[in-house]
Order: structure tokens, then sequence, then C-alpha cells
């Protein structure tokens, strides 16, 4: 009788220490407070992709990886996926139309190469009307893979000077040398000819997105999670503060990932295998998604959701997320009805007009047909924070943010497990 009432005993406790070890990881608010306090901290000195910083940022990710226990993609040797960028800087400029020097303010050069020297016979003259979307054709234009001379319409003067703005610090390829080659020249004259004569300091930057993998049993039918781990770096202080920590933008979004990740690896091995994988460079021009989506097959894909800016509840409330592009594939209907039973809703982006769709991470991935959306909750209409130095950990609600990855993970798991099946974009929908 003593006998089986130890061996009773031994088994109810290994019941128990199996139970204990099945059980799934919590996505903690402990874990999301820590990640996110960790990246937005002010010696990440806002996590620009282009400086020092970027590299603690990396390290500490790939340590989260590894501490999971997260297998590396089968062509790397570690969490690191290495690249580099080029950087192309304007050091000396003249353009000339019909014989008459233009000041620099009315032109810009998306030009990869030490030199561009042309003259009129060199390249199409090409137009952005006053009756054209300046941000469509622009896309159009530099996508066409030809060498143009752009005229724009004044009509567009306050665009066309917040593009050069930008485009004159840097402009920045994964490929040197690249070609063709564009200048934009705000005009409304009748051009005749034109010599362009550009000079171009060029420097290349090491970068690293940090990938990682749960494999299921279906290696080649991928789900991918993933969220941009740099913001913008060091910029004008407000009250001698010049940290733009990016807290919500997007050190939240890491912080989905990694406790997805968290809890997806306590779980049976997944029928589907999963990505997670955190970018770099999105706010310097979406690099690190590129390079990433150019190394891969698009038919391994199944579905991608990357998390963007989750650390602030939605004007609809705390329980809500919105996906953008819904109406181009069925992932957004699929979280949608998958989230109806469990106290929250997703639902298509109120922004349309931002064109959010194609500003993030998901978009490289969208082009090649998968079903690829970024999930936020960031009231963009009144939030103060975007981009600014008061974008830091104190502005961020802990139990939203926690709440908010626990519902993609519970939505998600009818795609992991194969139950459901996105459909794919249409590439022709997106131009």
């Amino acid at each position: 009788m003593i006998y089986n009432t130890k061996l009773l005993l031994c088994l109810m406790v290994f019941g128990l220490m199996i139970s204990a070890c099945s059980r799934p990881a919590d996505i903690s608010e402990q874990n999301v407070s820590r990640v996110i306090k960790t990246l937005s901290a002010d010696h990440m000195k806002g996590r620009h992709a282009l400086k020092p910083e970027i590299h603690l940022s990396a390290d500490f990710i790939s340590n989260e990886f590894r501490e999971i226990g997260l297998s590396t993609l089968s062509d790397l040797p570690d969490y690191k996926q290495n690249f580099t960028i080029y950087s192309a800087k304007p050091i000396e400029t003249s353009v000339h139309i019909n014989g008459q020097k233009l000041d620099s303010k009315y032109y810009f050069g998306l030009a990869m190469t030490p030199n561009l020297k042309w003259n009129t016979e060199d390249a199409n003259i090409k137009n952005i009307s006053s009756d054209d979307n300046y941000r469509e054709k622009f896309r159009e234009l530099t996508d066409d893979q030809e060498s143009s001379v752009v005229l724009v319409s004044k009509e567009h003067s306050k665009l066309f000077h917040r593009y050069r703005s930008y485009f004159v610090r840097s402009n920045r390829s994964l490929e040197l040398n690249k070609t063709p080659h564009d200048v934009f020249i705000l005009t409304d004259q009748s051009v005749r000819s034109f010599n362009i004569d550009l000079e171009y300091d060029i420097t290349d930057h090491e970068l690293s997105n940090i990938a990682g993998m749960i494999e299921g049993n279906k290696k080649d039918e991928i789900v991918l999670f993933s969220a941009h781990y740099d913001h913008i770096g060091v910029i004008s202080p407000v009250d001698e503060d010049s940290v733009a920590n990016g807290a919500n933008d997007n050190a939240s979004g890491v912080a989905g990932i990694i406790e997805l990740a968290r809890y997806f690896k306590s779980l049976p091995p997944p029928q589907r295998t999963i990505y997670f994988v955190a970018f770099t460079a999105e706010e310097t021009g979406g690099y690190g998604s590129t390079y990433f989506s150019d190394q891969i097959d698009p038919e391994n894909f199944v579905a991608m959701m990357n998390l963007e800016m989750i650390g602030k509840p939605a004007v609809e409330g705390p329980n809500t997320a919105w996906i953008t592009g819904f109406e181009y594939s069925s992932l957004g209907k699929i979280l949608k009805e998958s989230a109806a039973g469990i106290d929250f809703e997703f639902y298509p982006d109120p922004y349309p007009s931002q064109n959010l769709f194609f500003r993030s991470d998901n978009a490289p991935f969208a082009r090649l047909g998968i079903p690829a959306h970024s999930i936020s909750t960031t009231p963009l209409d009144v939030d103060q924070d975007y981009h600014k130095v008061s974008d830091e950990f104190n502005t961020i609600h802990i139990p939203h943010t926690t709440n908010t990855i626990k519902a993609v993970a519970n939505a998600s798991e009818m795609i992991i497990s194969g139950e459901k099946t996105p459909t794919r974009i249409s590439i022709d929908s997106l131009n």
C-alpha cells in the first residue's frame, strides 16, 4: 500500500511537470515593458540605422532570439543577415536649362555614381504635370528603369521641396553605380536643351536584419512576423533633449515579434514555418525589408504581419488594431474573424489618404504578391510624438501593447496551423 501511494505521488508530480512544460509562455507586460524600455533608452541614441548605436540594438534582439531558442535561417550563420547600403551625397552640382544656370533649390538628382554628366541627348525628358498625383507619378518614374530628366510643374512646389530636402542629404541604394538615374527639375519652361553636372561622395554602411525561425512541418509554407528596429536618431533638441527614442516607433513592434517568438516557441511544433524578422533601415528608405525580400522565393510565403507602432490605443479603443491595405488580400478578414471571440477587433486602416500600405516594411513583400500588411494601433491624427524626442517609454500604454500582441498571436494561429490561407495580392492592383 505504501509503495502504491509513492507511485501515485510520483505519477502526479510527473503529470504536473508535463503540464507545466506544455503550458504556453505568457505574453507578459513585464517582458513587453523590458524590451521597449531597453530599445528606447537614451544610450541607444535613437537607433539611427547608419550610426554605431544601431549595433547595440541588433545585439540585444539577437540575444533575445537566442534565449528564446529560435533557429537561424538556413542560409545564415547566426541571427544577423548582413548587407551593405551605399550613400551618395551631392558635393558639387550644376544644372543649365536652355543655356541658363538654375539655382540649386530648383533641382535634385537620384544617382548612385561619383559623377553624372548629361547633355540634351543623354536622357529622356519626362513630366510631372499639374494634373498628376505627385507621389504616384514620382514612384512610377523612379521605378521605370529609364534614366530621365523629369520636369515638375510648379503646382507641385510644396511636395517638390519636401522631397528635395530629403534627397539632397543623400541618395541611398543597395547597389553601387546603380542605374538608371533621374534628375528632377521644378520648372514650367519648355525645355529645348539641358546640361547637367552632378558630383557625389560615395560611402558604404554595413547593416543587419535580425532573423530567427521556428521550423514547421511544412518548411516551404512560411508565415512572417516583422517589425523595424531602427528610428531617426539624434535630431534638433527640444528643451535640451535631442534623442528621438522611438519607443512607439518602433520599439513597441519589436517587443511584439519577440513576445510572439517566445509564445510560439513554447507550443508544439507548428504546421507552417514561422519567421521572426527585425528589419533595419526602414526610416532611411526601407532597405532592410527590400534586401530581405530580394533573397526569398515569394511563393513560399503564406502571409506577412508587420507590427508598426502598437504602443498606443487607437481612437476606437484599447482592444482594436487597424490593418493597412485591408482590401488587397483576405488576411485582414481572417484576423478579424479569428479575433471575434477574444474581445478584440481588427479593422481597415482609417487613414487611407496617408498611403501607409506602401510606406512600411510590408510593401516590398506585397509587391511580390505576398499577403503582406502592417498592423498598427496608434491614432496618427492626434498623436503628438511621431518622429519627435517625446516618443519615450513613458508614453507607452503597456497593457494595451501586451493585449495587442496577444490578439495577434491568437488571431494568427489559424494561419499558422494551415486551417486558413489568405488570398495572394494581385501585383497589378498595386500599380
